[in-house]
C-alpha cells in the first residue's frame, strides 16, 4: 500500500515534527511518504498534488491553525478517490473524536493522542495483519456505532527511533524552523492549555538527542525549537543541555526554548550570562496574566516577582532575546486588570511582548467550564473567544487594536529611542499609548493595507499631530534620529517632508569643507574630502541635543543633524548648532 502523511503548516518554514515521528516508529515495515503544504494553498491544488501520488491510505496532522482547510482538502479526496483511506491525528482531533467522525463522514479512523504506536498497529490492520479491535488509541464508526478503542501504555521515549535522519530533509534544513523534543508532559496544570492533561514529564535518551543535534547542525540546520513544554523543569537536566550547545554549537545556529522563569535559578542565569555566546538561545515565556485571582481560577502556578527577576537578570546580561505571551480573556480579567497586567510585564521591556487571545480549545479545562465564566465563542476553529463575563466583545475589539500596533512598532524594533520617550514623556503607561494609537490606526482603515517602513513612521507622525501637549519637533527629532540610526545608506525619501532649502544646505556645507569642527571633533577626524562629504552625509534641522541624546537624555535645542555614512557599521551622527 501506498502511505502519505501530510499536513498544512501555517507557513512555509515551518515542519511537522509529528510526521517525522509516526514515519520513523513505522519503518522499516512500512515506508510513508512524507508531504507538506501550507494553510495558504489552494485546496484543490494539494488534492491534485495528493492524487498524482496514488495513495491508498493517507494520514493528516491537525491543529486548530489548519483543521478547516484539511477537512476540505479531505471532502474533495475522498470526492475524487473514494477508496483512499483518510486518518487523522493530532491535538484538534483526540477530543471529541465521536464529533468529528459524526460531522466528517470522509474521515475513517481518528489516532488520538501520543500517535507512534497506535499509527503502527492501523497499518498493520489495514494490512490485514491483524483485528481492528486490537488497535489501541484509535476511534472509528462501525455498523453507525462510535468505537473508541483503549489508549495504548505510554512510550519509552527512551527507546524511541530518531526522526531527523531522513535524506528527503536534509536539503531544506537550512531554509526551515527544526522542531525537537527532549520530553513530552508537563508538571503544570494549567486550565487553558492541552498539556495540563497528561501528568507527569517523560524525557528522551539524552545522548540520542545530542547526537540528533550534532546531525542537524553539521547538515545545515540554523533555527532549532526545542518543543519541550517546560524545558527547565529539571534544573540539572537543563544544565547539561546548556553546557552542551555551548560547547558544541556551529556558527549562526539558534536555539529556542520555553521555560518557566519563575523557576529559574539566579545561578543558571548567572551561567548564562557569563558563558553563553550573544544569540546563540532565545527564551519564550508564558506569563498570560499577573492577576493572582485569575491565576489561581486556571490553576496556573506562578511567582512573578520570581519571574520578573529572571527575565531582568537575562536581559542585563545581554546575551539572550526573551519572548513573552499575555493571553486576554482569562477569568475574571477585565479590561482594567488586563491594562494593569500588560503595563507590569511591559515594564520588563522584553525583546518581544506576544499579545494573544484566550482560545477554549477541546479537551482543556476552561472550555468545560465556559458557562461558568460566561464565555460567549463560536465552536470552529481556533475557537476564540468573543466575550465572557468581565470582558465584553468592545473590550476585545479594543486590545486587538493593542497588538495590532504593538506588533508593528514594539516588536518589529523600528524606533525604540521613539517609543521610550512617548512612554516616559507623553503617555501615562505603554498600554495606553499603544491602545490611542491603535484605536487612531483602526479608524482610518490602516490594519487593511500593507506598510513600507517609512510609511509606519508617516502613520505615527499623524497621530501624535493629534495628541495634545506634545512637542511635535521634538518628538519628530528623535523618530529622525530612529530612522536614520539605522539606515546603511544614505536614504533617497525619508518619511518627512522635505524641511530644507538649498541655500541652507549649500552654505551648510560650505562651513562644514571650511570647518568640520562645527559638527564636533569626532565629525572632524573623520576627515571626509568635498565628494565624500556630498556623497556620504544628509543634513536635517532638529530640535533636541544630539550629545544629550546619545546619553539618553532628550533635552531641546535647535540645530541640524548631520549623520555620516559608510564610515562603519553604523552611522555617526552629528550636531551643527543653529
Amino acid at each position: 500500500m501506498n502511505i502519505i502523511l501530510t499536513t498544512l503548516n501555517a507557513k512555509f518554514i515551518h515542519t511537522n515534527l509529528a510526521l517525522r515521528c509516526l514515519k520513523a516508529y513505522a519503518e522499516p515495515e512500512y515506508s510513508p511518504l512524507i508531504t507538506e503544504y501550507t494553510i495558504k494553498d489552494p485546496a484543490f491544488n494539494i488534492v491534485a498534488d495528493l492524487y498524482q501520488k496514488k495513495p491508498d491510505i493517507v494520514g493528516f496532522s491537525c491543529y486548530i491553525w489548519n483543521i478547516e482547510e484539511t477537512i476540505r482538502v479531505i471532502k474533495i479526496l475522498k470526492t475524487v478517490d473514494p477508496s483512499i483511506t483518510i486518518i487523522l491525528g493530532g491535538p484538534e482531533v483526540s477530543y471529541d473524536t465521536n464529533v468529528w467522525l459524526k460531522q466528517v463522514k470522509e474521515i475513517d479512523y481518528i489516532v488520538v493522542g501520543e500517535g507512534e504506536h497506535s499509527f503502527k498497529e492501523l497499518l498493520n490492520f489495514l494490512h490485514k495483519k491483524q483485528s481492528i479491535k486490537d488497535v489501541p488509541g484509535v476511534a472509528y464508526v462501525q455498523d453507525d456505532k462510535f468505537i473508541l478503542n483503549a489508549l495504548p501504555p505510554k512510550l519509552d521515549l527512551r527507546e524511541s527511533p530518531t526522526p531527523f535522519r531522513f535524506a528527503e530533509d536534509i536539503p531544506n534544513l537550512s531554509k526551515r524552523i527544526v522542531y525537537i523534543e527532549t520530553s513530552r508532559g508537563c508538571p503544570f496544570s494549567c486550565q487553558f492549555c492541552l498539556s495540563s492533561i497528561e501528568v507527569g514529564v517523560r524525557y528522551f535518551n539524552r545522548d540520542k538527542v545530542k547526537e540528533d543535534i550534532r546531525f542537524l547542525m553539521n547538515n545545515g540546520a540554523k533555527t532549532i525549537k526545542f518543543v519541550d513544554r517546560t524545558f527547565n523543569i529539571s534544573r540539572s537536566y537543563a544544565m547539561e543541555m546548556f553546557q552542551f550547545l555551548i560547547d558544541e554549537h556551529l556558527p549562526g545556529v539558534v536555539f529556542q526554548f520555553e521555560i518557566t522563569a519563575d523557576i529559574m535559578r539566579p545561578e543558571v542565569i548567572e551561567f548564562l550570562n557569563e558563558n553563553a555566546p550573544a544569540g546563540l538561545f532565545r527564551f519564550e515565556i508564558g506569563v498570560q496574566s499577573t492577576n493572582d485571582l485569575t491565576n489561581e481560577l486556571v490553576k496556573r502556578r506562578q511567582n512573578f516577582e520570581k519571574l520578573k527577576r529572571t527575565v531582568t537578570m537575562v536581559k542585563s546580561g545581554g546575551k539572550i532575546d526573551q519572548h513573552l505571551d499575555l493571553i486576554a480573556g482569562l477569568p475574571e480579567e477585565d479590561y482594567s486588570s488586563f491594562r494593569r497586567t500588560f503595563n507590569e510585564v511591559f515594564e520588563m521591556r522584553p525583546e518581544e511582548l506576544q499579545l494573544g487571545f484566550l482560545k477554549l480549545l477541546r479537551g482543556t479545562g476552561l472550555r468545560v467550564e465556559a458557562e461558568k465564566y460566561g464565555y460567549v465563542y463560536v465552536d470552529q476553529a481556533p475557537y476564540e473567544i468573543f466575550s465572557n463575563n468581565v470582558l465584553t466583545f468592545d473590550d476585545i475589539l479594543r486590545i486587538k487594536q493593542v497588538e495590532d500596533v504593538l506588533e508593528k512598532y514594539w516588536n518589529a524594533h523600528r524606533m525604540d529611542r521613539t517609543l521610550e520617550y512617548l512612554f516616559e514623556d507623553i503617555f501615562d503607561t505603554p498600554f495606553d499609548f499603544f491602545q490611542q494609537f491603535g484605536t487612531f490606526w483602526e479608524e482610518r482603515n490602516w490594519s487593511k493595507i500593507g506598510h513600507q517602513l517609512e510609511d509606519l513612521y508617516t502613520r505615527l507622525n499623524s497621530f501624535l499631530a493629534s495628541v495634545e501637549n506634545i512637542s511635535l519637533p521634538v518628538v519628530q527629532s528623535v523618530m529622525k534620529l530612529d530612522y536614520l540610526s539605522k539606515q546603511k545608506f544614505q536614504p533617497r525619501k525619508p518619511w518627512w517632508e522635505n524641511d530644507m532649502d538649498k541655500e541652507e544646505q549649500s552654505y551648510l556645507y560650505k562651513q562644514l569643507l571650511s570647518d568640520p569642527s562645527i559638527a564636533g571633533e569626532e565629525f572632524a577626524n573623520l576627515q571626509l574630502n568635498e565628494r565624500e562629504l556630498y556623497k556620504q552625509t544628509f543634513i536635517t534641522p532638529i530640535s533636541i541635543c544630539i550629545d544629550s541624546y546619545k546619553k539618553g537624555i532628550i533635552q531641546e535645542k535647535e540645530g541640524y543633524l548631520l549623520t555620516t555614512f559608510g564610515k562603519s557599521n553604523a552611522p555617526h551622527l552629528s550636531f551643527i548648532e543653529k
